[in-house]
This record gives structure tokens, sequence and C-alpha cells, in this order.
């Protein structure tokens, strides 16, 4: 098992930045890859990025590339998400995800069997 948490949302406005927090407990060293999902209302829940925890291996959206990074502290059991150039349409619940198995796909939700709770990211023009 795997306890995510995530925290660092908040509000601001168009072309700011925000730095994202995950941190996990549990059977982390089991972990695989670990992710970003985020969901707007009235939306799908989407994949944004993700990371192999023992290569450093990146995937990002289309949507984010150039924006967003994710990065990892192995020794401080914490995922990371640096979003810049903020757009209005990023505004979401943004939800860190884990896994120990490998991916069927690029980066879906059906792969991730752990979930944090979410913290509200909300980008005003």
């Amino acid at each position: 098992q795997v306890q995510l948490v995530e925290s660092g949302g908040g509000s601001v406005q168009a072309g700011g930045s925000l730095r994202l927090s995950c941190s996990a407990s549990g059977y982390t060293s089991g972990t695989n890859y670990m992710a970003w999902f985020r969901q707007a209302p009235g939306k799908e829940r989407e994949g944004v990025a993700r990371i192999r925890t023992s290569t450093g291996a990146t995937y990002y959206a289309d949507s984010v590339k150039g924006r967003f990074t994710i990065s990892q502290d192995n020794v401080k059991k914490t995922l990371y998400l640096q979003l810049n150039s903020l757009k209005p349409e990023d505004t979401a619940m943004y939800y860190c995800a884990a896994t120990m198995g490998w991916l069927r796909w690029e980066l879906q939700e059906g792969d991730f069997a752990y979930w944090g709770q979410g913290t509200q990211v909300t980008v005003s023009s």
C-alpha cells in the first residue's frame, strides 16, 4: 500500500507559477511509476506527466509540455510538479498517483492504483 498526500495548490493569475508536492508513505520502494493527473469541472480526468521512479524518465501531455516539470526527491519520498506559464485552462483539481506495475498506455488513470485526495489549482485571466 502507498499513501499519497498532495499540497501546494492555490489561486494565481495567468502567466504565474506554482509548485505542487506529493508526499508518499507506505511501501514507496515498490513504486515503479508516479504521475500527476488533473480534472476540471465537467471534464474527465487527464494525465499531465509521469516519471519512472528508478530512472527518472519523464513523459508529458502535449498540453503542458514545455511549461510543467515533474521531478522527484527519493530521500524525501516526494513527487513535485512545477507549473509555469499557467493558463486559465490549467484550472483543475490536480491528483498524484502511483503504481507498482507496468504501464499499458502512455499516461492513463487505469494504470495507477494509488491516488491522493487532490489539490486545487485555479488560474484567473
